[in-house]
Order: structure tokens, then C-alpha cells, then sequence
């Protein structure tokens, strides 16, 4: 079930279960369900594909929910951290997992213990999860993305062109959204592609599930990045158009 479609469920059971409780002399709880009712429903129709709007909590490109953010979508945001805490206890899964030396793909580090070692540059793909304060802003990257959604291929660019820099630094890599399934598997997979650890997003996607047995890249991932490969291709061919085409003419000069 896609997260359009999983928030709107919870946001009609908070709606009906406002309507049954109306009649408590409490008035606090079923104004509270009415209001848990309308941000579930918001966020429902933000994050349908239709209009798949993820900077609608607002977060920056430092990771960061502004005050306004914090308030107004508190039970939303308050409920992923619950649900992430839960889910990991659930899985029994590592944070995160190494694929290629210096390259790392996972789960949401909400603490020192959840990074990879050597002060790694951080790619987050969440729109729901705030940056952690173990993680640098100096060398970090918000891809905001909804769960079960796919980064866009300009998206993508702009994470391997971010991460080919860091790597030139010297620095490991780790790409994360809240679980390393989906959304990071997409943006590593291109990675791996572009510092040339694996031939093309196949054999990459091939390569992570080898190393994150638990991955759970879908249909709109795979169709991302493939747009983002012949993106790419025709960059580089152009690119090699362009040299070939130069050289030439100073020759002939």
C-alpha cells in the first residue's frame, strides 16, 4: 500500500473515531481526532502521485522542519518517529550495510551508533525524518522524498554529482531514507554507476540486494532510474560530440 493510501486509512479511522467519541464530556479528544483527521488527510493528498508534493512540512535543504512545521504537523511527524522506532525493533535488520568500500546505504541515524565509520557525507532521501544532530550539515544532501516514492531523475544527478565530489574528498558515502529499502537504494544504485563499481543500475540494484537482502525497490524506482541513465548516456554522449567535434576543428586550423 502506497503512503497516499496508508495515511488516508488512518486519517478516516481518526475521523470515525472523532464522530463515536463526540458525545464525551472531554470535548479535548474528539477535536484532538478531528484534527489528527485533517493533517492524515493532507498529507494523504500531498503525497497521492497525482501531486506528490514532499516540501509541504517544509523541511530544508539542512534537514531541518522550521517551528511552523513542527506545530502544525506534529501528530503526522511525531507518529513516523514512533513507527520507525517500532518498525526497526520489528526487523531486526542492520542500520545499514556496507556495499562497496567506502559506500554504505540504510536506515534513518538517530544516533552516533547509526553512521557509518569515517565521518561519512550523508545523502538523506526522507521528507518526513529531520536530519539528525550526529549527522554534519557541512557535508550533507536533502533529497526530500515520500515513502514508497522514487527521487526524480534530476533528483538523482543531483546526489551522484554531489557524491562524486565528496568522494573526491576522500570522504565514504552513506545514503539513507527511513529504512534503506527504497528511496536510498535508488540514489546508491546510481551512485555505484557513476564511480564505476558496477556497469549499469541492474547489476548495481543486483549488488545491494546481494549486500541488503531486505530491499524493496518498485516499479517507479527502477523507471527512475532508467529515465536517469539514458539522461545521463546522452549527457556523456554529447559531451563526447562536443570534444570530438572541437578536436577537429583545431586540427583543420
Amino acid at each position: 500500500m502506497g503512503i497516499s493510501k496508508a495515511v488516508g486509512v488512518v486519517g478516516l479511522a481518526f475521523f470515525f473515531a472523532a464522530v463515536y467519541l463526540k458525545d464525551l464530556s472531554m470535548k479535548l479528544i474528539p477535536l484532538s481526532l478531528l484534527y489528527d483527521s485533517f493533517i492524515a488527510s493532507l498529507v494523504s493528498v500531498a503525497s497521492h502521485p497525482a501531486i506528490n508534493f514532499p516540501l509541504i512540512f517544509g523541511k530544508g535543504s539542512n534537514g531541518k522542519f522550521p517551528l511552523w512545521s513542527k506545530i502544525l504537523f506534529f501528530p503526522f511527524l511525531f507518529l513516523v518517529r514512533v513507527y520507525a522506532f517500532f518498525k526497526r525493533l520489528k526487523r531486526r535488520e542492520p542500520i545499514y550495510n556496507k556495499i562497496s568500500e567506502g559506500l554504505y546505504v540504510g536506515g534513518w541515524p538517530s544516533s552516533k551508533k547509526h553512521l557509518p565509520p569515517g565521518d561519512p557525507a550523508v545523502i538523506d532521501c526522507t521528507c518526513e525524518l529531520p536530519r539528525s544532530s550526529v549527522v554534519s550539515e557541512d557535508a550533507y544532501l536533502c533529497l526530500p522524498t515520500w515513502d514508497t516514492r522514487a527521487p526524480q531523475p534530476s533528483q538523482i544527478e543531483t546526489a551522484v554529482r554531489w557524491a562524486s565530489k565528496m568522494w573526491a574528498q576522500k570522504k565514504p558515502i552513506y545514503v539513507h531514507c527511513a529504512f534503506g529499502h527504497g528511496r536510498s537504494v535508488c540514489v546508491i544504485c546510481a551512485v555505484l554507476v557513476t564511480l564505476g563499481v558496477t556497469e549499469d543500475w541492474k547489476a548495481a540494484e543486483k549488488l545491494v540486494r546481494e549486500k541488503r537482502p531486505k530491499i524493496s525497490m518498485n516499479a517507479l524506482h527502477r523507471k527512475h532510474l532508467e529515465e536517469w541513465s539514458k539522461i545521463t548516456h546522452l549527457s556523456n554522449r554529447e559531451h563526447n560530440d562536443l570534444i570530438a567535434t572541437t578536436s577537429t576543428a583545431s586540427v583543420q586550423q
